[in-house]
């Protein structure tokens, strides 16, 4: 470790933090429909839209016309995005003449990136199309995002109102979290981008011929001599920026934000880490504002922060260390990186920076990449696991982390009500049994499916285990990474491992969508059933929802959820291959 990584991990946080303020208030001011200076731009976009489509813009839903509104517009779009994976051999824009898409793999990604999760179990350059990347992905990459800027308004709404039955309009929500928070914002950093190296063009791609010729060898032991190197290239500027604001996390290369066409510089990986958090971030002042209480909304930032720190600082740490298995290898004679693990890390950024973006794009549903976590040390590559593990709560995805730290406030005040014995009350409002119910409902899906699915996945020796390059606990975390990931719509991998089977593209797909779309229902129930209730006064024995004290229960209550449903398999994964490291090095 060196105090350079830890001023750029703490410049980094400090900026996070300053930027919430703002970018919160804009956000209110765009969901109440208040003017803001995007307006002479957009509202008649806004206007035309409605028009077009027959939205009436004042009408507002219950939450479960609010729920069925999402549902098909997210069926609707899933289907566009897989027609045009099958279809992209006969559309244009296809320079490479690439095929369509095969079924399995088409299905896994147009549920993917419906989820905002963008898992891919395939490799971009070489699979989609230039046309199939902007239409198909991209584009999701706004639209999912903001479904779940929406869904977070909605239930924000459903706290902030009293003895309504609405939760306000899909549609509305929608239109105005594309068009005044994501397109503009990404208009601009894509520029930013382009400013730093990455590539925004339309060519073929480039062969280059290697200085020194490469012998490769295939699994039958066929030996190869390369001497050309394709380089690949499109329209990645622009998805990049949307990918990262979006918490969306699909490469436009296989290597992610390793790529140097991705992510060529220091500074353009330090604006990818912002724009991650920046939405989440801003969405608690947002709460905050909306419900009346802006002491609470910093309280449930401060959580988060609480559980961002721990986090990056325990990977840091961890991958600071040298391997124990490396007796004799001398890695601390760098000024930059005295001594840690730089196995699966671009030397352009290190270790702390790569610590730092695996934290970021775990703690958000976010699953882009700067360096390889299959190659972290145990403990450090334990703590991505975690952060999805958690729920991706801390900060969360666009939209989706605020309303599952939500869920998990809604339990907190419960638990504090049972300490003090009496009903518990939320900013005025009594929590009852249908809130609690709903709240578990939602919490037990997500161990239901990552356990399910990977617990059927090791048993099952030649679909399950086969792909695996790692056996033992190391494979265990792979698979449970894996599932994990899909059910939390976060998209990274452990890596090291072909997700590419029909038992994985199916699976992990349904994992996806039940991550996604089951969750919410459970959510949008709580936030219509707080919609109705009346205000409660404050009383003695009212517990105060915006001191340390319940950011600090808040944050016991997250921990201990996580720690009694995961801590047996996190044993057998990390922890048991942590102790088996440096059990070997003693040998």
């Amino acid at each position: 470790m060196s105090l350079n990584g830890w001023l750029q991990i703490l410049l980094f946080t400090v900026l996070v933090l300053l930027l919430a303020q703002p970018m919160g208030s804009y956000m209110t001011r765009v969901f109440e429909r208040r003017k803001t200076w995007l307006d002479p731009v957009f509202g008649p976009v806004e206007r035309v839209l409605y028009r077009v489509t027959g939205v009436d813009a004042e009408h507002e839903m219950q939450w479960t016309e609010y729920a069925v509104a999402m549902l098909a517009f997210s069926a609707a779009t899933m289907v566009l995005t897989y027609v045009v994976e099958r279809l992209q051999g006969f559309l244009p824009l296809n320079v490479q003449h690439l095929p369509g898409v095969a079924p399995d793999v088409a299905l896994n990604t147009a549920i993917s990136f419906t989820t905002n999760t963008n898992w891919q179990s395939y490799v971009p350059e070489s699979t989609m199309s230039y046309l199939t990347q902007m239409l198909g992905l991209a584009t999701h990459n706004f639209w999912s995002a903001a479904v779940g800027l929406a869904l977070a308004i909605a239930f924000v709404r459903g706290i902030a109102r009293r003895e309504s039955k609405t939760l306000g309009n899909f549609w509305v929500d929608l239109t105005r979290g594309t068009l005044w928070v994501l397109l503009p914002i990404s208009f601009v950093f894509a520029i930013v981008l382009v400013s730093q190296g990455v590539v925004q063009n339309f060519r073929p791609y480039d062969k280059a011929t290697l200085v020194q010729p490469q012998t490769v060898t295939d699994a039958s032991g066929k030996s190869t001599t390369v001497t050309t190197q394709t380089i690949a290239q499109g329209p990645v500027a622009s998805q990049e920026a949307i990918k990262m604001l979006g918490t969306n996390g699909g490469g436009f290369f296989n290597a992610n934000s390793a790529h140097p066409f991705e992510n060529p510089t220091p500074l353009s990986n330090f604006l990818q880490l912002l724009s991650i958090f920046v939405v989440p971030a801003g969405l608690t002042v947002t709460l905050g504002k909306m419900v009346g209480s802006p002491k609470h909304g910093g309280a449930v930032l401060a959580a988060m922060a609480v559980l961002f720190l721990a986090g990056v600082t325990t990977c840091y740490w961890a991958e600071a260390q040298p391997n124990p298995l490396l007796h004799d290898v001398d890695q601390a004679h760098t000024q930059m990186q005295p001594g840690g693990n730089m196995e699966g890390k671009e030397v352009r950024f290190g270790i702390a920076n790569s610590a730092l973006f695996a934290t970021v794009t775990t703690d958000a549903s976010c699953g882009a990449v700067n360096s390889m976590h299959d190659s972290f040390m145990p403990l450090g590559g334990m703590v991505p696991l975690v952060n999805i593990l958690l729920g991706e709560i801390v900060f969360g995805g666009v939209g989706a982390g605020l309303y599952g730290m939500l869920v998990f406030v809604v339990l907190a005040v419960f638990i504090a009500g049972l300490m003090v014995g009496r009903t518990p009350e939320y900013l005025g409002k009594k929590i009852e049994a249908y809130d609690v119910q709903m709240s578990m409902l939602y919490l037990l899906i997500f161990p239901l499916i990552i356990l399910g699915f990977a617990a059927v996945a090791v048993l099952m020796p030649q679909t399950g285990l086969s792909v695996l390059a790692n056996k033992g606990p190391h494979g265990l975390s792979e698979v449970l990474y894996a599932y994990a990931s899909a059910t939390g719509n976060n998209g990274s991998a452990f890596a090291g491992s072909n997700w590419n089977t029909h038992w994985y593209n199916y699976s992990l797909g349904i994992a996806m969508f039940i991550g996604r779309f089951l969750m919410i229902v459970p959510m949008l129930a709580i936030a219509g059933n707080l919609a109705r209730k009346k205000i409660v006064p404050e009383s003695a024995g009212t517990f105060p929802v915006t001191t340390p004290l319940f950011t600090v229960l808040l944050v016991g209550v997250i921990l201990i959820v996580g720690a009694l449903t995961f801590f047996p398999a996190i044993s057998l994964g990390p922890v048991l291959e942590h102790l088996l490291l440096h059990a070997g090095s003693a040998f």
